[in-house]
């Protein structure tokens, strides 16, 4: 917040600040525009989302408790970078514990998807399991990934999928695959 009220109404870029003294040493009464100071909700989360991003898990783990999401180190690195608050990290907790309806698209794709899936499930699997998912039916790209994020996590988006499906888990991922809320 402080990084932000120093630099608004300036030409400056907005950007955080390591410490009250980085900021004062570039402050400049010159550098203020004319025109009135424009406050951007937008800008505030932006830099709310940096400040997150590079935020270790050890910072972050009492925060992830308050919002019911502390699910250890592996979760706070898989899903950071999706996050512009913490309190969407629930979200994410919610996608990984369950449950989620999946978005169930193609059943015969899906099923084959199922059958292939690895006996161990870690944050390797995903690229060796979609080779093989690809091998089998011949899908590739978007038509290949899309329908297991959908399937896995009811969502279109977000996290980058090997961690994800290894904090998933095999037990609920076979779940999920075969259309139940898991």
């Amino acid at each position: 917040m402080t990084s932000h009220l120093a630099r608004i109404g300036t030409s400056d870029p907005l950007e955080i600040a390591d410490s009250l003294e980085a900021l004062k040493s570039g402050f400049d009464f010159a550098k203020f525009g004319r025109a009135p100071a424009r406050y951007d909700q937008a800008d505030l989360r932006r830099l709310n989302a940096q400040i997150l991003h590079g935020l270790p898990y050890e910072e972050a783990k009492a925060e992830l408790a308050e919002v019911g999401a502390d699910l250890g180190p592996a979760f706070w690195d898989a899903v950071r970078a999706n996050v512009a608050l913490m309190s969407e990290a629930a979200d994410w907790a919610k996608v990984v514990q369950g449950p989620v309806e999946p978005a169930f698209e193609d059943a015969e794709f899906l099923a084959k998807a199922r059958d292939l899936l690895p006996q161990t499930v870690d944050a390797d699997t995903w690229k060796t399991w979609t080779d093989a998912v690809k091998a089998e039916t011949g899908a590739k790209g978007r038509a290949l990934y899309m329908p297991l994020r959908k399937a896995l996590t009811g969502l279109d988006h977000g996290p980058e999928m090997g961690p994800l499906l290894a904090l998933i888990g095999r037990e609920r991922a076979l779940k999920r695959l075969s259309g139940e809320a898991a």
